[in-house]
């Protein structure tokens, strides 16, 4: 694989621009969280407002590369559902997560592990949480998906670029799981399955016509499979779902092949 320099160098610029936007979220947090306190049953810091730093960072980058019309361009692509072909692709993108999920419930309960003995499982705000988690995924999947994955995937792997970004997107992330005053066994699982998921929505935006819509629609359903754990995720626990986000992104990358994540093996 091979692309012009500059366009991969840009992917790198890109990188330093989301860690230098999101300092200032990361340093507000504290300050917010002491003297702007407010009271919900999600577990989110003042510093997750993070997720517009990709879009923030594409934007100038792409206005600096093609001014206002590929700013536009960029944009449009949060609309492209249109790509998806076939519409098979919409059983992963919006359903693979949710399962993998109650899965991850079910081996908790196997394995004794921490549950309360009354869950509530809040199934009526799963509307409002997708609406919310929809528009904070599209925020970042602009950056992630609509400019960063395509200039990294002409010089590396699908999978490479996958693993690349993962380990930006769970980076950035870790200050405001600090700030959710999170465990650091919570957080290295946490952050290992990031990166299975970005290597998850790599391959579903290469066999979904490169659609940045599909990478929205997976990445909303990973935030809303979260929240909808008991009692609105605080009894969701990382590690049981990262083992099996390794067995499925084992699975896509045999099947599928490392190299573009979209040539199936048994294709007739």
């Amino acid at each position: 694989m091979s692309t012009h320099p500059a366009i991969t160098k840009s992917a790198w610029t890109f990188f330093g621009l989301v860690f230098l936007l999101a300092l200032p979220f990361w340093l507000v947090g504290p300050i917010a969280e002491r003297f702007l306190p407010w009271e919900t049953p999600i577990n989110l810091p003042f510093s997750a407002l993070i997720f517009v730093v990709p879009l923030l960072a594409a934007s100038i980058l792409t206005y600096r590369e093609h001014g206002f019309d590929g700013v536009k361009a960029l944009l449009t692509r949060v609309a492209d559902y249109r790509q998806i072909k076939p519409w098979t692709w919409y059983i992963p993108i919006f359903g693979l997560l949710p399962a993998t999920y109650a899965l991850a419930y079910g081996l908790m309960r196997a394995t004794g592990a921490s549950l309360p003995e009354n869950p509530l499982f809040p199934i009526a705000m799963a509307p409002v949480f997708f609406v919310v988690f929809f528009v904070t995924a599209t925020a970042e999947e602009v950056g992630w998906s609509g400019y960063a994955v395509d200039r990294l995937q002409g010089r590396w792997t699908a999978l490479e670029a996958g693993l690349i970004i993962g380990v930006v997107w769970a980076l950035i992330h870790i200050v405001p799981d600090l700030q959710a005053h999170h465990t650091l066994t919570w957080i290295t699982w946490q952050r290992l399955s990031t990166i299975l998921l970005r290597i998850l929505i790599v391959w579903l935006y290469n066999n979904a016509g490169r659609s940045v819509f599909a990478a929205i629609g997976f990445h909303t359903m990973d935030n809303v499979s979260v929240f909808l754990f008991p009692n609105y995720g605080s009894h969701y626990d990382p590690f049981f779902v990262w083992i099996l986000l390794a067995l499925i992104v084992a699975t896509v990358a045999y099947l599928w092949g490392p190299k573009t994540l979209a040539r199936y093996r048994f294709a007739v």
